[in-house]
């Protein structure tokens, strides 16, 4: 009697926004995978970079302008300190819930066993190095080994 294994199920992630609130989908997304015993990786791209730059990690922000489900009027949103006060509000909701900061996040989904991914392109875009990068990104990668690593796997742009 033969049996056919299973393949696992894995997930690859892109996240390309450094937003505080742009960066949680895919890092709650991650930790929620492995957390279900599924492959994860993360592959950080263009202002998704911010999320694991070293000194961005710990002040990203929300944007409100142009944010179609704002609901704040585009002309306050601009506003300076709009981001900064939003931000501060999201980040205390994020406390009183319990919620990691992201630098904690990504620790989190580290020690889980997912895989963080830098861009290549994107970090030469932005002059960055892999010395700039948290301890927790494995490797700067192009989008060429973006699609080996994600072969078979669930793909989630956030």
């Amino acid at each position: 009697m033969t049996t056919t294994a299973t393949p696992r199920r894995k997930v690859a992630i892109i996240c390309s926004h450094g937003g505080l609130d742009e960066a949680y989908p895919a890092l709650i997304l991650a930790n929620a995978a492995r957390q279900s015993d599924i492959d994860a990786f993360v592959f950080f791209t263009f202002w998704g970079l911010d999320v694991i730059t070293e000194g961005k990690v710990d002040h990203l922000h929300v944007n409100l302008a142009g944010n179609p489900t704002s609901p704040m009027p585009t002309i306050v949103a601009g506003l300076p300190g709009m981001e900064s006060l939003a931000a501060s509000m999201m980040k205390k909701q994020m406390e009183e819930l319990e919620l990691p900061t992201a630098r904690e996040m990504l620790q989190i989904i580290d020690e889980a066993g997912a895989e963080l991914y830098a861009c290549e392109l994107a970090m030469k875009m932005f002059k960055r190095s892999k010395a700039d990068l948290v301890a927790q990104v494995k490797d700067v990668i192009t989008a060429g080994d973006f699609y080996d690593l994600a072969e078979g796997a669930q793909i989630i742009f956030t």
